[in-house]
C-alpha cells in the first residue's frame, strides 16, 4: 500500500464493518431528474465490486443516507448488502443499531462520508474516510481521504485500503488468479 501511513493501515486492521454514505460517495452527487420526476443516480461498477469483495471476505457492509430512493434499494439488494438505512436525517441513530445488531465496538467500524450530515458519525469511528472531492473542511475531520473523488471509484479506493491492511486483498485475487 503505497503513501498510506502506518496509524491508517493499523485502524484498517480491526474494520468488520464498512458503513457508505451514498450521494457524494457511492455516486457522484448529482441528483439527474427526468421531466416526469423520475429520480436517476450512477454507480461506479469498480465500487460495486470492491463492495462484493469486502463482503465475500467476511467484513459487514451498511449503507446510512439521509434520502430515500428505490434505485439505491435495487443496487445494494444486487450487491448483497443487507444492512440499508435510508432517510436518517440522524445518522447516528442508525449507526447505533449497527453497533447493537452486529455487536461490534467503534473501533471496528470504518465510515466514508463526504458532508455535514457525515460528520457525528465519521468522529466516532475507528477509521473515517472521505472522498477526495468531499466539502473541504470534512477531511479535517477523517482519518484518511482517498485520491479519487465520490462515485468513480473512491469507494473502492477505501475497500482496497481494509483488505490490503488485513492480508485479504491477495486472498481475493488468488480467486481469480487460478
Amino acid at each position: 500500500m503505497k503513501n498510506i501511513p502506518e496509524n491508517i493501515i493499523m485502524r484498517a486492521k480491526c474494520i468488520k464493518l464498512v458503513i457508505f454514505d451514498v450521494d457524494g460517495v457511492l455516486s457522484d452527487g448529482k441528483l439527474y431528474y427526468s421531466d416526469n420526476d423520475v429520480e436517476c443516480k450512477a454507480f461506479h461498477v469498480h465500487d460495486g465490486a470492491g463492495i462484493v469483495a469486502l463482503l465475500q471476505m467476511g467484513i459487514e457492509v451498511a449503507i446510512i443516507t439521509k434520502r430515500t430512493s428505490p434505485l439505491l434499494t435495487k443496487r445494494m439488494q444486487h450487491l448483497g448488502v443487507k444492512h440499508v438505512y435510508q432517510g436518517q436525517e440522524d445518522k447516528r441513530i442508525a449507526y447505533a443499531d449497527l453497533l447493537k445488531i452486529l455487536n461490534l465496538t467503534h473501533d471496528e467500524v470504518a465510515y466514508m462520508g463526504d458532508d455535514i450530515v457525515d460528520l457525528p458519525v465519521l468522529r466516532q469511528v475507528g477509521l473515517s474516510i472521505t472522498v477526495a472531492n468531499a466539502v473541504p473542511y470534512i477531511a479535517e475531520y477523517t482519518h484518511w481521504q482517498t485520491t479519487l473523488p465520490g462515485g468513480e471509484g473512491a469507494a473502492r479506493e477505501a475497500c482496497d485500503l481494509i483488505l490490503s491492511a488485513q492480508g485479504l486483498l491477495p486472498v481475493l485475487l488468488k480467486q481469480y488468479l487460478t
